[in-house]
């Protein structure tokens, strides 16, 4: 793995999208930051701009307006990324799934590689789920790279 990935792993940055939450998951997650949790012993940061984030945080179920703005900011993140949806409407829609203007989970938008269940779930589990997910970044680089690799196969191929 290259060193590029590797820093990725030892330290994720993060971006918190909030898509129509209560609040209940985003003051859990910002409680995760606080130095009463010390996520930054993992060396978790969060980011405020999507080009400089490895990992996005989503809470809050999805409806058609932040449907837009979602696959915006997770279309600008670098690739290799995790997506982590926070709390029952970020895994399903929770209690607002059979709402009109609901789309359900982020998953109905884009690709979620992790789920921290629970209305709101302790900050414990979020940072749980957020180490867990790290260790996805090495399967992602290594698919990344072996597309790549066809790739440029390919393009040798027609040229």
């Amino acid at each position: 793995m290259g060193l590029m990935n590797t820093s990725r792993m030892k330290s994720p940055w993060i971006i918190h999208v909030n898509c129509t939450a209560c609040n209940g998951c985003d003051i859990e997650v910002v409680a995760a930051l606080t130095p009463m949790f010390d996520v930054e012993r993992f060396g978790i940061v969060n980011v405020g701009n999507p080009k400089h984030a490895d990992v996005m945080v989503v809470t809050g179920c999805v409806n058609p307006k932040t449907a837009r703005v979602l696959k915006n900011i997770y279309d600008q993140m670098p690739e290799p990324k995790l997506v982590l949806a926070i709390g029952a409407c970020g895994g399903t829609g929770g209690i607002f799934a059979e709402c009109y203007n609901v789309l359900g989970g982020p998953d109905k938008v884009i690709p979620v590689d992790a789920y921290v269940p629970g209305c709101p779930p302790r900050p414990e589990a979020i940072i749980d789920g957020a180490v867990a997910a790290l260790g996805l970044f090495e399967a992602k680089a290594k698919a990344m790279k072996e597309k790549a690799k066809k790739a440029a196969e390919k393009a040798k191929a027609e040229a």
